[in-house]
């Protein structure tokens, strides 16, 4: 052990065994302490500036400890106190190989965690009463032509037991245009199916295999084309892994461009009762949603924040993406300051400890580090635009928000960044009652609508579901046969179905706005909203281009649809 390490506290030495070891960069003490086996959770503890012994490697650019933290399980799909990812530090550092081993580790830890996840879901609305109920999603702008190229969608919700069916129209985005269709997907959970953990190689995989040899499995029914696109949820093969190495394209594109995360603020929300009436005689406001009578609440103080980092591009790169300031950032109310960390040099280019902060600085909570940081300097961009939630809150609504509709917006989030946000904000501790309609920013621009409807299909006849009243409150019972697709359509592999990560689905989402920005306007040369904003004309996401995409179907595993693999954050 070093003196400096020594000379530290016992406090110290005692709260943060790992991290310490990564800090002073002792590979081997390291690799005979995780091998000699660690209490659980102590990979993930974080220290005081909030980071992970992993998150803490990574920022200081230490690639061999970061394989060796990764390989025994320390999980990649972090956030520190500022919500940046280990992946995004690893961008930050400039490192090709540690960035490639980060991205390699955390695609196959979103894979494990999908196939536990899903049937740990469905067990979680087994023992819940059965339903069906309509989600209708609808994109609201005020800016010309937006809310027309965000079209609206319902998800259509069947639950029976551990099976669950989401039919939707709103697939995706392909060439340019959004891309319909009539789509469910199923998912089959099993009585037994209980997750295991299994040491495999860089995470800890799931076996699903029940007692009686059965799996959970996932469909996909085209009703278009009238395929069913069938997943049995197993654990990875050797074979399987080496599909997930990212290629070359895709690790220089994340080094050439900004490293930008988009979430709302919740710290500061408040709920408020909405009043209605003239001045002097207002009231509480009600209204009346699908037949059910609601409280109004507004959220207030919701802030959307888009953080953007640029230290690790070349000069070149900082010119291609720096957006310039303009009147119409003011017009659009959103604020926007920079932020850059003091260096002690300003030709320091790489991660690791360029502020000479000792451990007992960093590992004491009482010690302001003030502007000083370890890693590389960052040099941010933070964009803050203020809005207003609403909220329509029914005592009445026959669903349980925790019981029945949170598994469902967690299964749903793990291929839809809309379900995610979705997610995020309903998590709050909300006034009490169901909220029957919710209206949230999902971009600066563009804010989402959901409200629930036809419950129990009361509303408008459903096949497959029978509603019912029993002491005065309205249950229903859906039919298995709900949960199988036609004995006509054709069974075949989930391989040839292209998979669409969250972020993709973010880009795509951002582009279409981009798009319809662009063509309010007459002319090419036209100057519209968008490149004022922007300064630059919408760039196409890497995802649509011919050659990626290519290249993304030769190495997706053989059995992982889209909604498996769909990561959390870029």
């Amino acid at each position: 052990m070093s003196e400096e390490m020594n000379e530290l506290s016992e406090t110290i030495r005692n709260t943060y065994p790992i991290h310490l070891l990564v800090w002073f960069n002792k590979f081997d003490e390291l690799r005979d302490k995780l091998a000699a086996g660690v209490q659980p959770g102590d990979l993930e503890k974080k220290d005081c500036r909030g980071r992970t012994p992993l998150m803490l490697a990574v920022t200081l650019g230490q690639l061999e400890l970061s394989n060796l933290l990764m390989e025994y399980g320390a999980l990649v799909n972090t956030e520190n106190n500022e919500s940046w990812t280990v992946v995004q530090e690893a961008v930050s550092t400039g490192d090709v190989e540690l960035l490639r081993a980060v991205v390699e580790c955390r695609d196959y830890q979103r894979y494990s965690s999908r196939v536990g996840g899903v049937p740990e879901l469905l067990q979680k609305l087994k023992e819940a009463p059965d339903f069906y109920v309509e989600m209708k999603w609808e994109f609201t702008s005020w800016v010309p032509l937006v809310s027309r190229m965000c079209p609206s969608d319902t998800y259509k919700v069947y639950k029976q037991g551990s099976n669950v069916r989401i039919d939707t129209t709103l697939l995706g985005f392909d060439q340019n245009n959004w891309h319909r269709g009539n789509t469910s997907f199923i998912f089959q959970g099993q009585t037994n199916t209980v997750p295991r953990p299994l040491r495999c190689n860089r995470s800890y995989m799931f076996s699903l295999n029940n007692d009686s040899g059965e799996q959970a499995k996932i469909m996909e029914v085209d009703h278009e084309t009238k395929q069913v696109f069938v997943e049995e949820m197993r654990v990875l093969s050797a074979a399987d892994m080496r599909l997930l190495t990212p290629y070359s394209r895709s690790i220089t594109a994340r080094l050439t461009a900004p490293i930008t995360t988009t979430f709302l603020d919740t710290d500061k929300i408040s709920f408020e009762r909405n009043k209605s009436g003239i001045w002097g005689w207002r009231q509480d406001k009600t209204e009346t949603v699908n037949d059910y009578m609601c409280k109004v609440f507004g959220a207030s103080n919701v802030e959307l924040v888009t953080k953007t980092r640029h230290e690790h591009l070349s000069e070149e790169d900082k010119i291609k993406y720096r957006s310039t300031k303009t009147p119409l950032q003011s017009f659009l109310g959103i604020a926007e300051h920079e932020e850059r960390t003091p260096t002690p040099s300003e030709e320091y280019s790489q991660s690791g400890n360029p502020c000479h902060i000792s451990a007992a600085e960093y590992f004491n909570p009482e010690v302001d580090l003030g502007n000083k940081d370890i890693g590389r300097p960052k040099e941010t961009t933070t964009k803050i635009q203020k809005f207003k939630a609403t909220l329509w809150l029914s005592e009445e609504y026959p669903l349980s928000l925790p019981e029945q509709i949170m598994p469902i917006v967690d299964l749903m989030a793990i291929s839809s960044s809309h379900f995610a946000k979705l997610k995020n904000f309903i998590q709050m501790q909300l006034p009490s009652g169901f909220p029957v309609k919710i209206e949230i920013p999902l971009f600066h621009v563009l804010n989402a609508r959901i409200t629930f409807g036809n419950i129990f299909g009361s509303e408008e006849a459903v096949s497959g579901v029978q509603h019912f009243e029993e002491n005065g409150r309205m249950f229903c019972t859906v039919d298995e046969a709900c949960f199988e697709p036609p004995a006509s359509y054709v069974v075949v592999g989930a391989e040839s179905r292209r998979q669409v990560s969250l972020e993709e689905e973010d880009d795509m989402l951002d582009y279409a706005i981009q798009k319809s920005l662009l063509q309010s306007g007459t002319g090419e040369d036209q100057v519209d909203i968008w490149e004022a904003l922007n300064a630059q004309r919408p760039i196409t996401p890497s995802f649509l281009n011919e050659d990626d995409e290519d290249k993304q179907l030769q190495r997706r595993p053989p059995s992982s649809p889209r909604y498996l693999l769909a990561p959390y954050k870029y």
